[in-house]
């Protein structure tokens, strides 16, 4: 069975656990705490020296990390992928944007608002603006289409919904995108998390 050491208050762990759940994988969930610093244990930094989850441990003890590298791992083969190469690369291209233009913004501001509680007058506001522009982008994405590449749910929908989902506990309004919410909807329904 794979191992996965992860923290259900992370957004990038909970991409692993859906893509698992959606695919029928078993997977033996090991939680860390990531505010209790059980990432720089040296149990821990023995499976990823990295010192972040999630981190998948194969049946051979190998390991992997990064949850888009995860969740690529996981979903090899299925129907989250999809069968055109051009179509794959736009998935891929959507996993790149999310952890480099979408996550440290959203989901930082969200995780110093909710869980090290600072105020909004202390955080840097670039962290805001870049985040509506990566939610903007999204919404202009999302106009004309019920999923980011396709069709069908793919891993970039996977991906870019963890954070999204929640942008609000970071101070995102979404009222302003109702593709964006539309979207969120279809994929929290896709995935069997609606409600």
């Amino acid at each position: 069975m794979l191992t996965v050491y992860g923290d259900r208050k992370s957004g990038n762990c909970l991409k692993v656990a859906w893509v698992a759940a959606h695919l029928g994988i078993d997977l033996d969930w090991r939680e860390v705490d990531i505010l209790k610093g059980e990432t720089r244990t040296p149990g821990f930094l023995a499976l990823n020296p990295d010192g972040r989850v999630p981190t998948l441990v194969l049946e051979d003890e190998r390991s992997l990390s990064e949850s888009n590298a995860i969740i690529g791992f996981l979903a090899r083969d299925s129907v989250l992928i999809p069968a055109d190469a051009f179509a794959q690369a736009k998935m891929r291209q959507w996993l790149f944007w999310e952890q480099y233009s979408h996550e440290p913004f959203i989901a930082v501001r969200r995780f110093q608002l909710l869980y090290l509680g600072r105020t909004e007058a202390s955080l840097d506001p670039r962290l805001f603006e870049r985040g509506h522009a990566a939610l903007a982008l999204m919404e202009g994405r999302l106009a004309d289409r019920p999923f980011l590449v396709g069709d069908a749910l793919s891993l970039a929908d996977v991906a870019l919904v963890a954070y999204t989902r929640l942008a609000h506990e970071g101070g995102f309004d979404l009222l302003p995108y109702p593709a964006l919410r539309a979207w969120i909807a279809r994929v929290e329904a896709a995935l069997g998390m609606a409600g």
